[in-house]
């Protein structure tokens, strides 16, 4: 099992983050575009309060998979992963290429090299995330 522990919430807050990172998938699919119709919620996965993956169809008929949680928002098409967890694995994948090609850019900007260490723990996170079986069953 990865190193984090699952705090201990109420039903109340459980529901409330779960609602919020819905949101949050949301407004950065908005922001990119995308009009969310309906959110597949038996396919979509959650651990709280690290990360949640919506599998949602856009108003044009397409499917993301949406990510959200403490960690940077982010979507891929609906076809780069069959389910969560393989979507859980292609954002690791590409958050690490994207820190690495960070890095490796020369960038001098303190915000940006914040911003790719942030992307690289994050991915290593979800790396981790998505091997757990456990987290997975059911």
């Amino acid at each position: 099992m990865t190193d984090q522990t699952v705090p201990e919430i109420s039903e109340q807050e459980r529901k409330e983050w779960i609602n919020q990172q819905l949101q949050k998938a949301n407004k950065h699919l908005a922001e990119n575009g995308i009009v969310v119709s309906t959110v597949d919620e038996k396919v979509s996965r959650y651990l709280l309060p690290f990360f949640a993956v919506w599998k949602v169809k856009a108003s044009d008929n397409k499917f993301y998979w949406a990510l959200s949680g403490d960690l940077p928002a982010d979507f891929i098409a609906g076809d780069n992963a069959k389910n969560a967890r393989e979507a859980l694995r292609h954002f690791a994948l590409s958050w690490q290429i994207k820190a690495e090609n960070l890095v490796r850019s020369g960038i001098a900007d303190q915000t940006q090299m914040q911003f790719a260490g942030i992307l690289q723990n994050r991915a290593e996170k979800l790396h981790d995330f998505a091997e757990e079986d456990a987290i997975w069953r059911n």
